[in-house]
Protein backbone atom coordinates (compact mmCIF):
# COMPACT_ATOMS: atom_id res chain seq x y z
CA UNK A 1 0.00 0.00 0.00
CA UNK A 2 1.48 2.90 -0.70
CA UNK A 3 1.49 6.61 0.86
CA UNK A 4 -1.73 8.45 0.64
CA UNK A 5 -1.97 11.63 -1.09
CA UNK A 6 -4.35 13.83 0.23
CA UNK A 7 -5.01 17.25 -1.55
CA UNK A 8 -5.88 20.63 0.51
CA UNK A 9 -6.63 24.14 -0.27
CA UNK A 10 -2.98 24.74 0.32
CA UNK A 11 -1.91 22.45 -2.72
CA UNK A 12 -4.80 24.24 -5.37
CA UNK A 13 -5.29 26.55 -7.66
CA UNK A 14 -9.16 27.38 -6.34
CA UNK A 15 -9.21 30.47 -8.98
CA UNK A 16 -9.66 27.56 -11.70
CA UNK A 17 -13.18 26.75 -11.17
CA UNK A 18 -13.80 30.58 -11.13
CA UNK A 19 -12.71 31.17 -14.29
CA UNK A 20 -15.34 28.40 -16.12
CA UNK A 21 -19.04 28.26 -16.61
CA UNK A 22 -20.81 25.78 -14.57
CA UNK A 23 -23.81 24.17 -15.66
CA UNK A 24 -25.28 21.83 -12.77
CA UNK A 25 -28.07 19.45 -14.25
CA UNK A 26 -30.52 18.26 -11.48
CA UNK A 27 -31.60 20.06 -8.05
CA UNK A 28 -31.55 17.03 -5.91
CA UNK A 29 -29.64 16.60 -2.62
CA UNK A 30 -26.44 16.71 -4.64
CA UNK A 31 -27.84 19.10 -6.88
CA UNK A 32 -28.46 21.72 -4.08
CA UNK A 33 -25.22 20.92 -1.49
CA UNK A 34 -22.66 21.74 -4.54
CA UNK A 35 -25.09 24.02 -6.41
CA UNK A 36 -25.09 26.12 -3.35
CA UNK A 37 -21.30 25.75 -2.03
CA UNK A 38 -20.19 26.63 -5.49
CA UNK A 39 -21.98 30.09 -5.88
CA UNK A 40 -21.10 30.95 -2.23
CA UNK A 41 -17.60 30.53 -3.24
CA UNK A 42 -17.84 33.25 -6.26
CA UNK A 43 -18.59 30.61 -9.25
CA UNK A 44 -20.50 31.32 -12.46
CA UNK A 45 -22.80 28.64 -11.95
CA UNK A 46 -26.53 27.72 -13.44
CA UNK A 47 -28.67 25.40 -12.92
CA UNK A 48 -29.82 23.03 -16.21
CA UNK A 49 -33.56 22.24 -15.08
CA UNK A 50 -36.67 21.30 -16.34
CA UNK A 51 -38.90 24.58 -16.67
CA UNK A 52 -41.45 25.35 -14.30
CA UNK A 53 -40.60 22.22 -12.23
CA UNK A 54 -40.41 21.69 -8.97
CA UNK A 55 -36.66 21.65 -8.51
CA UNK A 56 -36.93 24.82 -11.18
CA UNK A 57 -39.19 26.43 -8.23
CA UNK A 58 -36.66 25.02 -5.23
CA UNK A 59 -33.70 26.32 -6.94
CA UNK A 60 -35.10 30.02 -7.61
CA UNK A 61 -36.11 30.07 -3.99
CA UNK A 62 -32.09 30.21 -3.57
CA UNK A 63 -32.16 32.92 -6.42
CA UNK A 64 -30.36 30.58 -8.32
CA UNK A 65 -30.38 31.35 -12.39
CA UNK A 66 -31.99 28.37 -13.79
CA UNK A 67 -32.41 27.37 -17.53
CA UNK A 68 -33.31 24.30 -19.71
CA UNK A 69 -31.03 21.92 -20.10
CA UNK A 70 -30.16 21.90 -23.45
CA UNK A 71 -29.40 25.64 -23.16
CA UNK A 72 -27.34 25.38 -19.78
CA UNK A 73 -25.03 22.59 -21.37
CA UNK A 74 -24.35 25.10 -24.45
CA UNK A 75 -23.63 28.00 -22.19
CA UNK A 76 -21.18 25.97 -20.19
CA UNK A 77 -17.65 25.00 -20.03
CA UNK A 78 -18.29 21.97 -16.97
CA UNK A 79 -21.73 20.17 -17.25
CA UNK A 80 -21.94 18.46 -14.02
CA UNK A 81 -24.85 15.84 -13.88
CA UNK A 82 -26.13 15.47 -10.81
CA UNK A 83 -29.56 13.51 -11.57
CA UNK A 84 -30.67 10.38 -10.31
CA UNK A 85 -28.42 7.25 -11.80
CA UNK A 86 -30.84 5.69 -13.34
CA UNK A 87 -32.50 8.61 -15.50
CA UNK A 88 -28.68 10.08 -16.47
CA UNK A 89 -28.09 7.86 -19.98
CA UNK A 90 -31.46 8.91 -21.09
CA UNK A 91 -31.54 12.95 -20.53
CA UNK A 92 -27.80 12.46 -21.55
CA UNK A 93 -28.50 11.08 -24.72
CA UNK A 94 -31.77 13.17 -25.45
CA UNK A 95 -30.42 16.56 -24.01
CA UNK A 96 -26.95 16.99 -23.42
CA UNK A 97 -24.90 14.97 -26.04
CA UNK A 98 -26.61 16.82 -29.07
CA UNK A 99 -25.08 20.34 -27.12
CA UNK A 100 -21.23 19.16 -26.00
CA UNK A 101 -18.60 20.99 -28.00
CA UNK A 102 -15.18 20.09 -28.22
CA UNK A 103 -12.88 20.67 -24.99
CA UNK A 104 -16.41 20.81 -22.54
CA UNK A 105 -16.07 18.76 -18.99
CA UNK A 106 -18.67 15.99 -18.37
CA UNK A 107 -18.46 15.71 -14.58
CA UNK A 108 -19.78 12.99 -12.64
CA UNK A 109 -20.19 12.92 -8.46
CA UNK A 110 -20.66 9.07 -8.98
CA UNK A 111 -18.82 6.77 -12.02
CA UNK A 112 -21.77 4.53 -12.19
CA UNK A 113 -22.75 5.02 -15.99
CA UNK A 114 -19.60 5.82 -16.96
CA UNK A 115 -18.03 2.62 -15.49
CA UNK A 116 -20.84 0.43 -16.54
CA UNK A 117 -21.20 1.97 -19.90
CA UNK A 118 -24.72 3.63 -20.01
CA UNK A 119 -23.34 6.49 -21.09
CA UNK A 120 -20.67 6.51 -23.68
CA UNK A 121 -18.83 10.33 -24.40
CA UNK A 122 -17.64 11.26 -27.19
CA UNK A 123 -13.66 11.53 -27.21
CA UNK A 124 -13.14 15.38 -27.32
CA UNK A 125 -14.63 15.99 -24.00
CA UNK A 126 -12.53 16.09 -20.70
CA UNK A 127 -14.69 13.26 -18.32
CA UNK A 128 -13.94 13.77 -14.67
CA UNK A 129 -15.42 13.35 -11.11
CA UNK A 130 -15.67 14.76 -8.31
CA UNK A 131 -17.92 12.75 -6.02
CA UNK A 132 -17.91 14.05 -2.10
CA UNK A 133 -18.11 11.63 0.44
CA UNK A 134 -21.25 12.43 2.00
CA UNK A 135 -25.34 13.41 1.24
CA UNK A 136 -25.69 16.51 -0.17
CA UNK A 137 -27.41 17.97 2.68
CA UNK A 138 -24.48 17.37 4.68
CA UNK A 139 -21.79 18.90 1.96
CA UNK A 140 -24.30 21.70 2.56
CA UNK A 141 -24.03 22.43 5.95
CA UNK A 142 -20.39 21.38 6.23
CA UNK A 143 -19.60 24.10 4.07
CA UNK A 144 -21.63 26.99 5.60
CA UNK A 145 -20.34 25.96 9.25
CA UNK A 146 -16.66 26.86 7.72
CA UNK A 147 -15.80 22.95 7.46
CA UNK A 148 -16.44 20.65 4.30
CA UNK A 149 -16.48 17.09 3.28
CA UNK A 150 -13.82 14.89 2.11
CA UNK A 151 -14.06 14.05 -1.81
CA UNK A 152 -12.75 11.75 -4.43
CA UNK A 153 -11.63 13.23 -7.82
CA UNK A 154 -11.16 10.63 -10.75
CA UNK A 155 -9.98 11.42 -14.91
CA UNK A 156 -10.94 9.55 -17.08
CA UNK A 157 -10.85 11.04 -20.07
CA UNK A 158 -8.29 14.14 -20.32
CA UNK A 159 -8.74 15.47 -23.48
CA UNK A 160 -7.62 19.12 -23.34
CA UNK A 161 -4.25 17.83 -20.35
CA UNK A 162 -5.86 20.25 -17.57
CA UNK A 163 -8.67 17.89 -16.28
CA UNK A 164 -6.77 17.04 -12.53
CA UNK A 165 -6.82 20.83 -12.18
CA UNK A 166 -9.87 21.80 -12.99
CA UNK A 167 -11.34 18.63 -10.67
CA UNK A 168 -9.25 19.82 -7.95
CA UNK A 169 -10.26 23.26 -7.93
CA UNK A 170 -14.19 22.45 -8.53
CA UNK A 171 -13.91 20.11 -5.40
CA UNK A 172 -12.15 23.06 -3.17
CA UNK A 173 -15.14 25.62 -3.93
CA UNK A 174 -17.51 22.61 -2.86
CA UNK A 175 -15.82 22.80 0.52
CA UNK A 176 -13.67 19.55 -0.21
CA UNK A 177 -9.73 21.70 0.23
CA UNK A 178 -10.83 22.25 3.74
CA UNK A 179 -11.40 18.05 4.82
CA UNK A 180 -9.22 16.27 1.96
CA UNK A 181 -9.08 15.68 -1.66
CA UNK A 182 -8.12 12.29 -2.72
CA UNK A 183 -7.40 10.70 -6.26
CA UNK A 184 -9.14 7.46 -7.05
CA UNK A 185 -10.44 5.91 -10.89
CA UNK A 186 -14.29 5.51 -11.99
CA UNK A 187 -13.80 1.58 -11.36
CA UNK A 188 -12.93 1.91 -8.18
CA UNK A 189 -15.32 4.62 -7.02
CA UNK A 190 -18.37 3.31 -8.44
CA UNK A 191 -17.58 -0.81 -7.10
CA UNK A 192 -16.54 0.63 -3.43
CA UNK A 193 -19.47 3.14 -3.16
CA UNK A 194 -22.22 0.10 -4.15
CA UNK A 195 -20.65 -2.24 -2.44
CA UNK A 196 -20.47 0.36 1.06
CA UNK A 197 -23.79 0.83 0.72
CA UNK A 198 -25.19 -2.12 -0.22
CA UNK A 199 -23.89 -4.05 2.71
CA UNK A 200 -22.43 -1.53 5.49
CA UNK A 201 -23.68 1.65 5.80
CA UNK A 202 -27.45 1.59 3.94
CA UNK A 203 -28.38 -2.02 3.81
CA UNK A 204 -26.07 -3.47 6.57
CA UNK A 205 -27.19 -1.04 9.07
CA UNK A 206 -30.84 -1.13 7.45
CA UNK A 207 -31.33 -4.53 8.28
CA UNK A 208 -29.32 -4.77 11.06
CA UNK A 209 -31.55 -2.18 13.28
CA UNK A 210 -34.57 -4.08 12.09
CA UNK A 211 -33.23 -7.22 12.84
CA UNK A 212 -32.09 -6.16 16.32
CA UNK A 213 -35.96 -3.75 16.90
CA UNK A 214 -37.45 -7.18 15.96
CA UNK A 215 -35.68 -9.57 18.15
CA UNK A 216 -36.87 -7.08 21.44
CA UNK A 217 -40.41 -7.07 20.36
CA UNK A 218 -40.82 -10.30 19.72
CA UNK A 219 -39.44 -11.51 22.82
CA UNK A 220 -41.85 -8.97 24.70
CA UNK A 221 -39.89 -5.83 25.05
CA UNK A 222 -41.57 -2.56 24.66
CA UNK A 223 -41.27 -1.08 21.10
CA UNK A 224 -40.14 2.40 22.83
CA UNK A 225 -37.47 0.54 24.41
CA UNK A 226 -36.51 -1.22 21.67
CA UNK A 227 -36.05 1.72 19.03
CA UNK A 228 -33.83 3.47 21.98
CA UNK A 229 -31.14 0.47 22.14
CA UNK A 230 -30.72 -0.45 18.54
CA UNK A 231 -31.32 2.87 16.47
CA UNK A 232 -31.07 5.76 18.83
CA UNK A 233 -28.13 5.22 20.25
CA UNK A 234 -26.58 4.07 16.93
CA UNK A 235 -25.34 7.69 15.91
CA UNK A 236 -23.84 8.63 19.10
CA UNK A 237 -21.91 5.51 18.83
CA UNK A 238 -21.00 6.37 15.23
CA UNK A 239 -20.11 9.95 16.09
CA UNK A 240 -16.99 8.23 17.88
CA UNK A 241 -15.99 5.80 15.50
CA UNK A 242 -16.19 8.88 12.76
CA UNK A 243 -13.84 10.75 15.42
CA UNK A 244 -11.51 8.62 16.43
CA UNK A 245 -12.02 4.93 15.02
CA UNK A 246 -13.19 2.09 16.47
CA UNK A 247 -10.74 2.07 19.13
CA UNK A 248 -11.86 5.56 20.21
CA UNK A 249 -15.57 3.94 20.50
CA UNK A 250 -14.48 1.22 22.83
CA UNK A 251 -11.93 3.43 24.82
CA UNK A 252 -15.92 5.60 25.24
CA UNK A 253 -17.57 2.74 26.39
CA UNK A 254 -17.66 0.27 29.13
CA UNK A 255 -15.86 -2.76 29.60
CA UNK A 256 -19.21 -4.23 30.36
CA UNK A 257 -19.88 -3.29 26.32
CA UNK A 258 -16.86 -3.31 25.08
CA UNK A 259 -16.54 -7.38 26.49
CA UNK A 260 -19.78 -8.03 24.60
CA UNK A 261 -18.64 -6.92 21.59
CA UNK A 262 -15.51 -9.03 21.06
CA UNK A 263 -17.69 -11.73 22.37
CA UNK A 264 -20.99 -11.91 20.97
CA UNK A 265 -21.03 -9.30 17.88
CA UNK A 266 -19.14 -12.24 16.23
CA UNK A 267 -22.12 -14.57 16.61
CA UNK A 268 -24.53 -12.24 14.93
CA UNK A 269 -22.29 -10.73 12.12
CA UNK A 270 -19.99 -14.00 11.55
CA UNK A 271 -17.99 -15.48 8.78
CA UNK A 272 -21.51 -16.62 6.25
CA UNK A 273 -21.89 -12.34 6.30
CA UNK A 274 -18.24 -11.97 5.03
CA UNK A 275 -19.07 -14.60 2.42
CA UNK A 276 -22.57 -13.16 0.94
CA UNK A 277 -20.61 -9.96 1.06
CA UNK A 278 -18.40 -11.18 -1.62
CA UNK A 279 -21.33 -12.74 -3.60
CA UNK A 280 -22.80 -8.83 -3.23
CA UNK A 281 -19.23 -7.93 -4.67
CA UNK A 282 -19.18 -9.97 -7.13
CA UNK A 283 -22.57 -9.06 -8.61
CA UNK A 284 -21.05 -5.66 -8.64
CA UNK A 285 -17.92 -6.19 -10.33
CA UNK A 286 -19.19 -8.49 -13.40
CA UNK A 287 -21.99 -5.85 -13.50
CA UNK A 288 -25.17 -7.80 -13.26
CA UNK A 289 -26.65 -5.39 -10.33
CA UNK A 290 -25.75 -2.52 -12.39
CA UNK A 291 -28.33 -4.12 -15.25
CA UNK A 292 -30.88 -5.32 -12.39
CA UNK A 293 -31.05 -1.71 -11.70
CA UNK A 294 -31.53 -0.28 -14.34
CA UNK A 295 -33.96 -2.92 -15.50
CA UNK A 296 -36.04 -2.34 -12.48
CA UNK A 297 -36.57 1.06 -13.49
CA UNK A 298 -36.99 0.73 -16.79
CA UNK A 299 -39.57 -1.61 -16.48
CA UNK A 300 -41.65 0.31 -13.91
CA UNK A 301 -40.10 0.18 -10.31
CA UNK A 302 -42.73 -1.87 -9.24
CA UNK A 303 -40.81 -4.03 -7.21
CA UNK A 304 -38.65 -1.07 -5.79
CA UNK A 305 -41.87 0.57 -5.03
CA UNK A 306 -43.13 -2.74 -3.01
CA UNK A 307 -39.65 -2.58 -1.12
CA UNK A 308 -39.80 0.70 -0.28
CA UNK A 309 -43.62 0.82 0.84
CA UNK A 310 -42.42 -2.31 3.33
CA UNK A 311 -39.73 -0.08 4.30
CA UNK A 312 -41.88 2.80 5.03
CA UNK A 313 -44.71 0.81 7.29
CA UNK A 314 -42.21 -1.09 9.42
CA UNK A 315 -42.79 -1.07 13.14
CA UNK A 316 -39.72 1.27 13.95
CA UNK A 317 -40.32 3.55 11.61
CA UNK A 318 -43.73 4.36 13.16
CA UNK A 319 -42.13 4.35 16.97
CA UNK A 320 -39.26 6.26 15.80
CA UNK A 321 -41.44 9.16 14.41
CA UNK A 322 -43.29 9.11 17.63
CA UNK A 323 -40.21 9.18 19.65
CA UNK A 324 -38.55 11.88 17.86
CA UNK A 325 -41.67 14.14 17.74
CA UNK A 326 -40.91 14.53 21.37
CA UNK A 327 -37.23 15.64 21.15
CA UNK A 328 -37.35 19.32 21.40
CA UNK A 329 -33.60 19.65 19.71
CA UNK A 330 -34.84 17.17 16.77
CA UNK A 331 -36.90 20.29 15.04
CA UNK A 332 -33.90 22.89 15.15
CA UNK A 333 -31.07 22.93 12.35
CA UNK A 334 -32.50 20.19 10.54
CA UNK A 335 -30.52 18.97 7.11
CA UNK A 336 -33.40 17.98 5.25
CA UNK A 337 -36.36 20.50 4.63
CA UNK A 338 -38.64 17.97 1.90
CA UNK A 339 -40.26 21.32 0.87
CA UNK A 340 -37.09 23.47 0.15
CA UNK A 341 -33.77 21.41 -0.30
Amino acid sequence: MGILKIYKDSDIDTNIIKNKKIAVIGFGSQGYGQGLNLKDSGCNVVFGLRLGGVSDIKAKDYGLKTMSIEDAVKWADIVQILIPDEIQAKVYKEQIEPNLRDGQYLMFSHGFNIHYGFIKPPKNVNVIMVAPKAPGHTVRSEYTQGKGVPSLIAIEQDYTGDSKDVALSYAAAIGSGRAGIIETTFKEETETDLFGEQNVICGGVDQLIKAGFETLVEAGYSPYMAYFEVCHELKLIVDLINQGGIEDMHYSISNNAEYGDYTRGVNAINSSVKERMKENLKQIQDGSYAKEFMNEFNSGSKHFNELRKQSQEHQIEKVGAEIRSMFSWNKDNRLIERTKN
